[in-house]
């Protein structure tokens, strides 16, 4: 996972407790106004957030986060996960003669992806820190 996909979850986070503007939105999950839209943008584009320009604007999320899972933030950030790239080879494993982890390597991206899949984007909300933490 890159960093632009674990801001976009942090992105996720902030505008589940409320709707934000971006100058603190940036502030928030630690970015720049400047790299914000391009972390906005894939989420804008997916429905999760929407945004209004203006003095009163900002963004806010459109989605349920428990209805949302991590694969799907991942692919959305990072594009399809590809499933056919061999652990070695970087290319797909032919047919005839796989690498030698290909079964391991199989086995294990299967149950990462479904993990993933299984997981709201809610889980991965950490709590608001009490006054005084």
């Amino acid at each position: 996972m890159n960093k632009t996909t674990d801001l976009a979850l942090k992105v996720l986070a902030h505008l589940n407790a409320r709707p934000a503007n971006g100058s603190d939105l940036a502030q928030s999950i630690g970015t720049t106004t400047n790299y914000l839209p391009q972390i906005i943008k894939p989420l804008v584009v997916k429905g999760w957030v929407a945004g209004t320009s203006g003095p009163g604007g900002g963004y806010q999320l459109t989605v349920d986060p428990k209805e949302l899972s991590v694969l799907e933030v991942v692919e959305a950030m990072e594009g399809v996960t590809d499933e056919e790239k061999c652990v070695l080879r970087g290319v797909p494993c032919p047919a005839p003669e796989p690498c030698a982890l290909h079964d391991s390597w199989v086995q294990a991206r299967d149950a990462l992806l479904a993990e993933l899949a299984r997981t709201s984007v809610e889980t991965t909300f950490k709590p608001a820190p009490t006054e005084g933490e």
